[in-house]
Parts: structure tokens; sequence; C-alpha cells
């Protein structure tokens, strides 16, 4: 996975000249954030950080990650709909770990009182990293499935058109031509919107939990837009709003405001600095209602990393899709190795595996968000504080997944442009919806590639780490 533009990185008089075209084009087709002193307003926007080139990525790779994410999408369904799975995977877990209890408890509270919606809406996001092999190829690895307000979309669908406009510029036309389209934003509205259909009133609207401080406002009115070019209204408010002026009928309806709410699109709630008591009260008003939640809590625990943890264990894919030894197959070979912390034998063993060559793990916790998995010396230091106590059980380990660095020019905000040895990650963005026990619809909709400098072990564009950028298929 060398980079083909060698010979155009060297040249730093050229670089500034396409960086500052790179960054109008950008700017010009809307890949923007609000700034970090200003997050809840948009008087002054900046552009999103991106890379100059795009960056090759096997086609074979590409199309492999394309075509196992609809047996994702019925994965993650399966599972939310199996409460005995969850409640066995995550038994351990939420003993120790308060946020994942506190979900734990919404979804089993609201399980007593019977599930109100009878639509289901999943909007996923799977990401992975080209794993180096032995004989010098690349490999598909999963790192984690998002099931709760996986981002990007938006401003991954704004992204070809800067990559193609400086591969113009250079006169490489034919390479312009080979940027693939991309349009999640279309294809996760196109599943909102289905699930608006379903429910079935033509008033209803969609509410978008939003956070206060939204930098990330742009990727999201992507979807607002699609949705509104439907004649499906977006509201946008925040759990305190909803813990203030939401409201439940007698038949479970939601309503905000005094309006009927069809579809509930979470974009908050997914880290534990997200809730104050109030908004875990909201939370359980939002879920108690018929309205369908994407996620709906379930899904959001289907999501977590000890969920993943256990669907690599043998026989546990074949259990929850029986019938299904093609898409077992499929899914089974994205995976990485994945390993209990759980008190016992198997436990221990992961922990004295990691403690003696720990450039070969990553330790995780069950969070969302970006920049919470440990490394190396930071990993032993917790390992061996961990080692005796019950909250161990609350992250998993993962074989640390080694692509193969390249080169590219990093292009942020108030920096030089510069050029670096990265690493990428792609993400396969998946929409389903079940009505009833019937999948309506199951489909992939786009992708999303994002690349980092090799210093920087964990963290996405969201934590400033990672940046923008756009698949060359090789």
């Amino acid at each position: 996975m060398a980079t083909g533009w060698g010979s155009l990185l060297q040249d730093e008089q050229q670089l500034e000249e396409l960086a500052r075209q790179a960054v109008d084009r950008a700017l010009a087709e809307g890949v923007l954030l609000r700034t970090s002193q200003a997050p809840s307003s948009s008087d002054v926007v900046s552009y999103a950080p991106f890379t100059l080139f795009p960056s090759r990525v096997p086609s074979a790779l590409l199309e492999q990650a394309y075509a196992v994410q609809v047996d994702f999408n019925l994965l993650v369904d399966a599972v939310s709909q199996n409460a005995v799975f969850l409640e066995r995977t995550l038994s351990s877990t939420i003993k120790r770990d308060s946020f994942t209890a506190r979900l734990f408890d919404i979804h089993k509270q609201v399980l007593k009182e019977g599930i109100a919606q009878t639509v289901f809406l999943g909007l996923n996001r799977s990401d992975y990293m080209f794993q180096c092999t032995p004989d010098g190829s690349a490999a598909l690895k999963q790192i984690e499935i998002n099931t709760i307000s996986a981002s990007f979309g938006g401003l991954a669908s704004r992204t070809p058109a800067v990559h193609r406009h400086v591969l113009s510029v250079l006169g490489k036309t034919k390479e312009a031509a080979k940027i693939l389209s991309n349009n999640p934003s279309k294809g996760l509205a196109m599943g909102i919107a289905k699930a608006w259909e379903l429910y079935g009133s033509a008033n209803a609207q969609v509410l978008l939990i939003a956070q206060e401080k939204e930098r990330n406002i742009f990727d999201q009115r992507a979807i607002e837009n699609e949705l509104l070019a439907r004649n499906i209204h977006v509201i946008r408010r925040r759990f305190e709003d909803v813990s203030e002026k939401g409201s439940l009928d007698q038949d479970r309806r939601l309503f905000m405001d005094g309006q009927e709410i069809a579809v509930v699109y979470f974009r908050d709630g997914y880290m534990p600095s997200h809730y104050s008591l109030q908004n875990w009260e909201a939370r359980l008003l939002l879920e108690r209602s018929c309205a369908a939640k994407c996620p709906d809590i379930a899904t959001q625990l289907a999501g977590t990393k000890k969920v993943q943890q256990e669907l690599s264990r043998v026989g546990v894919l074949e259990s929850l899709l029986p019938g299904q030894p093609e898409a077992v197959a499929r899914l089974r070979a994205t995976f990485a190795g994945l390993y209990s912390l759980d008190l016992g034998e198997e436990g221990d063993q992961a922990i004295t595996k990691a403690i003696a060559a720990p450039s070969s793990f990553v330790l995780k916790p069950q969070r969302e968000g970006g920049g919470n998995n440990l490394y190396g010396e930071e990993m032993v230091q917790s390992l061996e504080r961990l080692k005796d106590s019950e909250e161990r059980a609350s992250y998993i380990l993962m074989e640390k997944i080694e692509p193969e660095p390249f080169k590219n020019c990093l292009l942020r905000p108030g920096s030089p442009a510069r050029v670096v040895q990265c690493i990428s990650e792609l993400g396969i963005f998946g929409v389903y919806v079940r009505e009833g026990k019937t999948l309506v619809m199951n489909k992939h909709v786009g992708h999303l590639l994002r690349t980092k400098a090799i210093e920087h072990a964990d963290g996405g564009v969201a934590a400033g780490v990672a940046v923008l950028d756009n698949p060359y298929p090789v």
C-alpha cells in the first residue's frame, strides 16, 4: 500500500500552492466544522481537517468491507433482539462499569414494561484497518462497530470533489476520475425516512437529540437537509429539552413541544459525560415511547466492546445467525484477536500475554467517541493495577492491528501543510429498518476514510487526531 504521490510530496512550493487551492475548494464544498472557540455558533467556521491527496486502498478490501456490511447489520439487529445474550454477555461488565449499567437498567425497565416501538432503525458504521500480513499483502480487520451517532456521513459526501479538484489541478484527470462517488448522508436519510414512513403519521417529525456545543453541525445538517427534501421535518433538541417539554400519551406516543415524534435520532448520549440525572430520565422517557429510536437502547448495548469480544468466541455467530454459514464466514474473516478480561483463568492468561508483549495489544474500555484506548507502557501499568480487581471486567483486550504506513500531507486550520507517515481507518455505513420481525431494508450506503499520523495511537476526527480522506482504489 505504498503511496502513489511520492514525487509530488517532495516539492514544498508546489505543496503549499496545492494546499491553498484544496482548502478553498473544501470551504466551497462545505467540508466545515465550527471552531473550538465558538462550538455553539456558525458565525465563524473553518474547514474540517483533511488529506491533500486521497490515500491508496486495495480495491479488494474496499469491496470486502462493503459486502460484509449487510452481514454486520443483520448481526447487530440479531444481538439487539436477544435479551438473554445481552444479559449474559454484559453481566460482568455492568458490575464494574456504571455507564453500561445505567444503559442496561433502562433496557431491563423497557423490557419489563413491554417494548412500545414496532419500527427499529439501525444507522451503523463498521470501522476497519488494513493489517499488514507476513507475505506483504493487507487484510481487512475490524476495529469496532458504531451503533450510536455514527458521524461524518455528511462531510464524507463532500470530500470526493476536493480530491478530484486537487488531482485535476495537477492535470491528473484519469486519476481524478478514479475517486469514488460517495453520499452516505443520502443513504442515512433514506433509512430515517423509511422508519418515519412505517411509523405511519404524516404530520409526525424526526427528533434529533443534539449536544449544546456541536462543532460537527454541518455533518448533521446534511442528513437533515436530505430529509427536508423529502418533506420530513427535523427538530433539534437536547436531552434537557426532552426532560422539560417531552411527554407520552396513553398510547406511549412521544410528543415534543406538542408535536408528535416518529423517529428519534441520537447524535448525543454515547458517553458518560453526556448524562446528568435529568438526562437519564429523558433517555428513559424516549425509550419508553413508540417512536423508532436510532438506536434503541438494546442496539446501543449491541455496539459495546464487550459484545464485540463475545461475538468472536467459537460458535457465537452461528447461534445468532442460524443457517447463514456464508455470512458467518464473511464476518469472522474480519475479526482481529479479542480477549475477555473477566476474573478467572482466561482473563489471567490474556493479561499475562499482554504484559509480556505490550506492543501487540490494545486495552479498550466500554466507551465511544475516540481517545479512550490504552497502549504500550500505559496499558501495562493499567493491567498491573487491574490484575486482581473486578474492575478489569469493564475492559477488553484486542490484538493491535499493524497497517503499513504511507506518506501523505495533512491539512489543518492554523497549521502548515506537513508531510508525515500515516495510517488509515476505513468505515462503512450500514442502514437497516425492521418492522416487527420483518427486515424491510438492509444495505450499505457509503464509506468514510480517516487518516492520521502514525505517532497518534488513538482518536478520530472529532478528537482532533485523524483527518478526512478518500480511498484511491488500487
